[in-house]
Parts: C-alpha cells; sequence; structure tokens
C-alpha cells in the first residue's frame, strides 16, 4: 500500500514508518518544512495547508503529529500549543483527505487515553465518557476535528494511546536513567494505574487498523492489564537489578512540573477492549515483558 504518516520523526510515527518500509509498502512522511526527499510532502498544520499530492493514491493516513504533553511546563501558551497542535493539524489532514476525489480507505487519527480523565481504581473501556480536564477536553477536540474525513465516508480510527515504554522516547525515556542510577522509585503514593504498552505493540496495533475493516471510532491502545505505579516501579527494579526504594512525594512533583503533575499522579486504568475484540495479540502483554523488549 501507499500510506500517508504525519509525526513521522517522533518516537510512534519512526518506528511505524520502519515497520512499513520493512513489509514492502511506500510511505509519504508529511513535514512543515520544504521537502528534501522524494518520500516527503509538505504541510502547514496552524495554516491548515495539506499538499494533496502527498495523499494522492494512498490507501491509509496515519496522523500522529503533535506537541509533547510532558516537554515543557504546562504555561497556557504551551497548553494552546498542545491544542492547536492537535486539533489543527488533525482538522487539516481530514479536510485535504476527504477532499480527494479518490479519498484513502482509513485514516487512523492519534488521540490518547487523557481522553478518560483520572479513573481512580475503576476500568474504563472505549464506551467510557470523557473525564474532565485540559487532557480530556483536548482529546474530546482532537477526536471531533476528524469528523469531516468520516462525514466523507473514510473509515476513521481514534488510536487512544496508553504509556509507550520505550528507550528513546515519552515517559520510559526518562524513567530508564534515573532507575539504572538505583535511584527510582514510585511516584506519589504509587497506587495510580498505569496503562502502558511496548512501542512495538503499538506498532502493530496501528497496523492491525489499518488491516482491520471493521475497527472505526475509538480504539485504546494499552496492555490487557494496567498495573499501579507501585508495580512499574518495583518490575523497573527487578529487569534492571537496581533499588527501587526512593519515592518521589507528590508535592515534589507538583513544584517540578506544575500542572503536569496531577495527570502524572492521576490513575488511568484502561483495557483495550475493541483491539482484544476484533483479535489482536499483545506480544508484550505483561509489564516485565514491555520493559526487557524496551531495552
Amino acid at each position: 500500500m501507499r500510506i500517508a504518516v504525519t509525526g513521522s520523526t517522533g518516537l510512534i510515527g519512526k518506528a511505524l514508518v520502519q515497520s512499513l518500509r520493512a513489509d514492502g509498502h511506500e510511505v509519504v512522511r508529511f513535514v512543515r518544512r520544504a521537502p528534501a526527499a522524494a518520500d516527503e510532502a509538505r504541510w502547514d498544520p496552524a495554516r491548515g495547508e495539506v499538499d494533496p499530492a502527498g495523499l494522492a493514491g494512498c490507501s491509509a493516513v496515519v496522523h500522529l503529529a503533535g506537541a509533547g504533553v510532558g516537554e515543557h511546563r504546562w504555561t497556557d501558551a504551551y497548553k494552546r500549543e498542545i491544542r492547536d497542535s492537535r486539533v489543527l493539524g488533525t482538522a487539516a489532514i481530514a479536510r485535504a483527505a476527504a477532499a480527494l476525489d479518490e479519498p484513502p480507505a482509513v485514516l487512523v487519527s492519534g488521540s490518547a487515553i487523557g481522553y478518560y480523565g483520572d479513573t481512580g481504581r475503576r476500568a474504563v473501556d472505549e464506551d467510557a465518557p470523557a473525564g474532565q480536564g485540559f487532557l480530556p477536553s483536548v482529546c474530546v477536540e482532537w477526536e471531533a476535528a476528524a469528523e469531516p474525513a468520516a462525514a466523507a465516508g473514510i473509515r476513521t480510527a481514534y488510536a487512544r494511546t496508553g504509556l509507550v515504554v520505550a528507550r528513546d522516547g515519552g515517559a520510559w525515556a526518562r524513567l530508564f536513567p534515573i532507575f539504572r542510577a538505583g535511584v527510582g522509585g514510585r511516584l506519589g503514593d504509587g497506587r495510580q494505574y498505569w496503562s502502558y504498552l511496548s512501542l512495538r505493540d503499538e506498532v502493530a496495533a496501528l497496523r492491525h487498523i489499518i488491516d482491520t475493516p471493521a475497527l472505526s471510532g475509538p480504539v485504546n491502545l494499552t496492555a490487557p492489564d494496567p498495573v499501579t505505579n507501585r508495580q512499574v516501579t518495583e518490575a523497573m527494579g527487578r529487569v534492571l537489578r537496581r533499588p527501587a526504594v526512593l519515592p518521589v512525594p507528590a508535592v515534589a512533583l507538583r513544584a517540578v512540573l506544575g500542572e503536569f503533575a496531577e495527570d502524572v499522579l492521576g490513575s488511568q486504568r484502561v483495557r483495550p477492549a475493541r483491539l482484544l475484540e476484533s483479535g489482536f495479540v499483545f506480544r508484550d502483554p505483561g509489564i516485565e515483558q514491555a520493559i526487557r523488549a524496551a531495552l
């Protein structure tokens, strides 16, 4: 297939492009600068501009672009960037795909389990409503921005991704050095649930959505059994063979991370009901398996 990908320089996008190309698919990478290679096409999400030639002939579009949630303190300006990078970019891609004479069969649009907010100890799946707060409100707008594609008859799926266990990006890229140094520990009281999946399962799940006509709407991309932060801490200590006994108090997290700390300390117990129902098989269903896969 010919497949267009935004966010191809990010952790997930880079791995997805490598996986698709390894299996012989043609990938068009959308970039914000002038294209410098034959496999690149230009877009400007802030202005709503997308080069239609990059989408022409594509069977699928995977839209992953967006500013990193944990990259900076959440000032008002950065919160606008988080929101706009997702909503404006998604709207631009959805409109451009819908306007094609021969639109793609499927749009897999990135989203996040932040949609559900803090679920405490309550397990939720794709039927759960949106939560309260900044990230849930962003996710609601983010997914709604893809409506032009759905209205044009393009199968549209929202990949609500959890915490991706990877060595070179995301939350775990920050955790690994700390635990290797022997100064890792639980965050806050450690009772908050983390819904995770390995990077290779994330890529496989995105490809599964592309290849499964029955999948549209929200699809949770998380391992089958979420674990608590305390369990993550214990697993990191076992795999890395380092002590993991130095907890980070909640007050310290709030001082360092600001508003984002509430999401780090919040609990999200999310199950991938639709993936499992569609026959997806996880390679790394357990937290230790996911950590070892990252290493």
